[in-house]
């Protein structure tokens, strides 16, 4: 925990060496409908002592337990080289890497880092890293929007089975510029997108479509007629991704006859532990004509008048970090050591690993699955191919299903009710390489013993109780 040395005198000092009487006065640019006055669901402050205790005790709620949550994060073995190299003094206290004569190896790993997902995604540029796959998401279609130079739309098209998180902040942060967000629902038989849905949206012109793969319900979209098709209206292709998937499946810069855009989405499967939700990183590729929209940081390979090859951060000004509202974009820092990781992991895993990784998991999801269904009253939702993840309607309560798997240290599946009520008691189920044939096999067991529970009156009052472990 990293000691905070500011005292209330000291930031009133601060504040009075800049002519500023308040911090809120810092933020006055921002409109005071945007504020939030108050968090009563944040605490006040604790001591060192006391959120080292809170700290302890949650990390305690997720020790121990079997997942079979995906839904955005997904646990992957991670060697342990990663952490041990992402570990060391120069990676875990680098700074940004303003000063290129003194972060040549900072520089050289995030230009690693690049080169590697630039490949995976079959693209040509990538830029350092972004916040999250849901803020690498806002900020393509920010892209987007600024590259649709021919029809001047302002219209993306969002298809309902993007991961729910992420619509909630792609529309945050880009309604606030303008941007119509149109919501494009999925088949209802085969979790997809349809050509058909599509064309009933398309009665005005578009920017983008925003294409899963997998989707958020762990089908995998026909990408190739998807990309021609968004092409075909003059618009611009996004791709968001799991990169694992990648490994296994068409990469999007070859969908269709031109290959996606851009490409976005979470890079936490590439050795990043899921540490109770975070920190991750996102990732964002582009085709090269599209470069000088790209946000956030491009590192660059260069010579020096000696002939010495060297690494600087490039197209874009120092000054673009701070322009606030007038800049490209607001990523200042981006996910470092979380990249740091990533590369680490790519290195080792190189292309055979990360195929093997991808395709152990999906033979995992296939063998699970094969054995839920053959559970009484469990049946598989949606037709059609899936890589590690896929949807699951069980004939009780799915709280109360997850809270009793939760006493037997499972952690079952993501509750779908609340992204989609019409899907009724369902659940997204995920398997990856990590779990073995027996974890398969008790995951099946614990399911169909919580299932066989002629205790049905208990369904009422125990899906109300809320289990930490399985959120």
């Amino acid at each position: 925990m990293p000691f905070i040395p500011h005292s209330a005198n000291d930031i009133k000092e601060m504040l009075a060496t800049i002519d500023v009487t308040s911090i809120e006065q810092l933020f006055e640019e921002i409109p005071a409908h945007l504020r939030v006055k108050n968090m009563p669901a944040i605490p006040e402050s604790l001591t060192e002592m006391e959120l080292g205790r809170l700290m302890r005790s949650r990390a305690e709620q997720d020790s121990g337990l079997l997942c079979f949550i995906g839904a955005g994060a997904y646990e992957h073995h991670i060697p342990a080289a990663v952490w041990h190299i992402a570990g060391r003094g120069e990676f875990m206290t680098a700074y940004t890497p303003y000063q290129a004569e003194a972060s040549q190896g900072t520089l050289q790993l995030l230009y690693e880092y690049q080169t590697m997902m630039a490949s995976l995604m079959a693209l040509d540029i990538s830029n350092a890293s972004m916040y999250d796959g849901a803020t690498a998401l806002a900020e393509a279609i920010l892209m987007a929007v600024r590259l649709n130079r021919k029809n001047k739309s302002n219209r993306i098209l969002l298809p309902s089975c993007v991961h729910p998180f992420y619509r909630e902040v792609v529309k945050t942060i880009v309604t606030q510029q303008g941007i119509e967000l149109v919501d494009v629902p999925f088949d209802e038989k085969t979790g997809r997108l349809s050509i058909e849905t599509l064309e009933k949206m398309t009665h005005e012109e578009i920017a983008a479509l925003v294409i899963p793969q997998p989707n958020f319900l762990g089908m995998l979209e026909e990408v190739d007629t998807l990309t021609d098709w968004v092409h075909a209206k003059k618009a611009l292709a996004i791709a968001v991704v799991n990169p694992m998937a990648m490994a296994l499946l068409k990469a999007p810069g070859q969908w269709g006859h031109a290959g996606a855009d851009i490409a976005c989405g979470e890079g936490q499967p590439l050795g990043v532990p899921l540490s109770s939700g975070g920190p991750y990183y996102g990732f964002l590729c582009c085709k090269k004509e599209l470069a000088r929209q790209l946000p956030g940081r491009v590192v660059g390979r260069t010579v020096d008048l000696e002939g010495k090859q060297g690494f600087v951060l490039t197209m874009q000004a120092r000054e673009q970090h701070i322009r606030r509202a007038k800049a490209t974009s607001n990523i200042c820092t981006n996910q470092g050591l979380l990249v740091a990781a990533s590369t680490i992991y790519m290195s080792l895993m190189g292309p055979h690993g990360l195929r093997q990784i991808a395709l152990i998991s999906h033979q995992n999801a296939e063998l699970l699955q094969k054995k839920l269904t053959a559970i009484k009253g469990v049946e598989l939702v949606f037709e059609g191919p899936y890589f590690h993840e896929f949807v699951i309607r069980v004939p009780r309560s799915v709280e109360f299903v997850l809270h009793q798997l939760a006493k037997s240290k499972m952690q079952g599946g993501f509750d779908l009710s609340k992204a989609y009520p019409h899907l009724g008691e369902c659940l997204l189920v995920c398997v990856t390489e990590t779990k073995t044939a027996e974890d398969i096999d008790k995951f099946v067991t614990a399911l169909a013993s919580v299932l066989s529970c002629e205790d049905h009156s208990r369904d009422k009052t125990e899906k109300t109780e809320h289990v930490r472990t399985y959120l």
